[in-house]
């Protein structure tokens, strides 16, 4: 089978360097021509656009950083898709957004399914990362053992739309996790306890999570270096807070997290690194927030397996055979 990668960011580089570290035939598109090279010195072939990749592939992967950069490539290889095509999007993207864009994609009998993953890039590097994968069953089991060379731990979680919609609610916890931890620290800090030993205990209580564990290293190295930057961030709980406006849930915690990143963005610029929401704090008190004996940055400690599928808590299987 033959792949094709459109975006080769801080998360499409790793997800792609998994399909290339195993075997898959695999031609890239980057409007970086340093990102593609990098990947044809590696043994990958390049495309000079979008078009010509879908045209010569049989799966082409998208992960970009918004919905208008997705439907901007997927419209120009429509031209290029039949039945022999599949489109898999692993952008965190608008569901009504995606919704619209394999409409067009089934016009011309191409098969789609959204694939957003979930656990940072240093899982994404060893192919250990969680995927939400949104399509038919049939479409599911097709494309399985891509996803399985993906990602370690795969959710099938319905009709096309459903992944997008709950990568956007992990984010929204993801960012509200990050935000409490900021807090924590520079109060912990402000009482003069040691940020090591606050760490361990955030680590090993109640209020421990995978972006402490992840996240507040990465504060505390003074690296902040997560590879996601404040924009992004915006984006997503952006999402997430248009799908309630939309449903009339009355959001209370979700429109002030908007407001912190948008006043983090306006004081440190949209490309900051989002661990560095904490600055707001830092300059707030006079405070510095690090602590010695932290990695540089985050290495995945799980070594690279085939992944699987998750069967949800309390179905089987057979639910989504439909």
């Amino acid at each position: 089978m033959k792949m094709g990668f459109v975006g080769l960011g801080n998360v499409g580089s790793k997800l792609a360097g998994s399909l290339l570290r195993n075997g898959f035939d695999l031609t890239v598109f980057d409007l970086n021509a340093d990102l593609v090279q990098s990947f044809v010195a590696k043994g990958a072939k390049s495309a000079t656009s979008p078009a010509e990749l879908m045209k010569h592939c049989d799966v082409v992967i998208t992960c970009l950083p918004s919905p208008q950069a997705c439907a901007a490539v997927v419209e120009e290889m429509l031209p290029q898709i039949d039945d022999t095509k599949v489109w898999m999007e692993m952008s965190t993207t608008d569901a009504a957004e995606l919704q619209r864009l394999a409409g067009l994609v089934s016009e011309r009998s191409g098969a789609v399914i959204e694939c957003p993953v979930s656990g940072g890039c240093h899982r994404a590097d060893t192919g250990n990362i969680s995927i939400f994968a949104g399509c038919d069953r049939e479409t599911f089991e097709r494309m399985l053992p891509i996803l399985t060379t993906l990602g370690r731990r795969v959710l099938h979680t319905g009709a096309l739309g459903t992944a997008s919609t709950l990568k956007v609610m992990t984010n929204y916890l993801a960012t509200a996790n990050l935000l409490t931890c900021c807090e924590a620290l520079v109060t912990m800090k402000a009482a003069g306890i040691d940020l090591n030993t606050t760490y361990e205990a955030m680590k090993i209580s109640s209020g421990t999570s995978f972006v402490h564990e992840t996240e507040s290293q990465v504060i505390l190295n003074g690296t902040r270096d997560i590879s996601f930057t404040m924009d992004l961030v915006k984006k997503d709980i952006g999402l997430f807070q248009k799908l309630a406006d939309e449903l009339k849930v009355p959001l209370e915690i979700s429109p002030l997290m908007i407001d912190i990143f948008d006043d983090g963005i306006a004081k440190y610029g949209d490309r900051e690194l989002s661990p560095n929401i904490i600055r707001r704090l830092e300059d707030a008190t006079g405070l510095d927030v690090t602590a010695p004996g932290f990695p540089q940055e985050m290495v995945d400690d799980e070594p690279e397996a085939k992944g699987y599928e998750v069967i949800p808590t309390g179905l089987n299987k057979s639910k989504f055979a439909s």
